[in-house]
């Protein structure tokens, strides 16, 4: 029998790059609104002078962002290290040890159900190839799937949609209307964009589009009255 045309095991992630760049966008994207938000929130809570509000926003985009994107790269990259630290053992194994590791190939398809001159035609299948059997090994002993994404790439992706969306709650103040009337339109503006992140978000994760939006404007609407009652109340101690 030839093993390799009887049985193929993919092995590839199932999420392609573009996807998983998409989720970091989204993610951070969530962050950037609603801590944005809630830090407009607070300053028009207290009182505080559209200058003092531009400040504070754009301080909170660079430095939170930042700080958000040095978080997604280094898991990120945590994430491949281990990887290949385990890749490096399961070699290893093959190689000095390779009755050991067939017999941890038959045991994880066994318990799969498989018994007989199935599983043997498996295993025989699996081991032929190296690369395969370390796959497999990752996967089902390991729980460790290949992640191809660029630790930057998606500490980038993370940054930029952080700054993108989270600009959206200033706009109105960097417009030049008076402050009343600046927070109604941020109000307005950062619906909208909770809105459109709720709905990219319940649909990268195969989930209810209602309940997306429902979830994400819920948490940007109670971030922002906490900020805002919080500002509002220190505000009258400390004055």
């Amino acid at each position: 029998m030839d093993h390799h045309k009887a049985f193929k095991f993919h092995t590839e992630p199932q999420e392609s790059d573009n996807h998983t760049y998409l989720a970091e966008f989204i993610y951070g994207g969530i962050d950037g609104g609603v801590t944005t938000f809630a830090v407009v929130a607070s300053a028009v809570g207290a009182g505080f002078s559209v200058e003092v509000i531009i400040i504070l926003g754009i301080a909170n985009l660079i430095a939170d962002g930042f700080s958000m994107s040095v978080g997604s790269y280094l898991s990120s990259k945590s994430d491949h290290e281990k990887h290949e630290k385990y890749k490096k053992l399961e070699h290893w194994g093959i190689e000095n040890i390779p009755d050991s590791e067939r017999e941890e190939i038959r045991s994880i398809y066994k318990a799969k159900g498989l018994e007989g001159e199935l599983l043997e035609d498996v295993v025989q299948a699996i081991t032929c190839d190296k690369e395969i059997w370390v796959d497999v090994m990752m996967k089902d002993e390991h729980n460790m799937i290949a992640d191809s994404e660029s630790p930057r790439k998606r500490a980038l992706a993370t940054y930029l949609s952080f700054i993108f969306i989270g600009i959206i709650p200033l706009i109105s103040f960097l417009s030049g209307v008076d402050i009343r009337h600046a927070f109604i339109i941020s109000c307005i503006l950062t619906t909208i964009s909770f809105i459109f992140i709720g709905f990219m978000k319940a649909h990268i994760n195969h989930t209810s589009k209602i309940r997306g939006v429902g979830e994400t404007l819920l948490l940007g609407v109670t971030a922002a009255s906490l900020a805002y009652m919080a500002g509002s109340v220190l505000e009258k101690i400390i004055t």
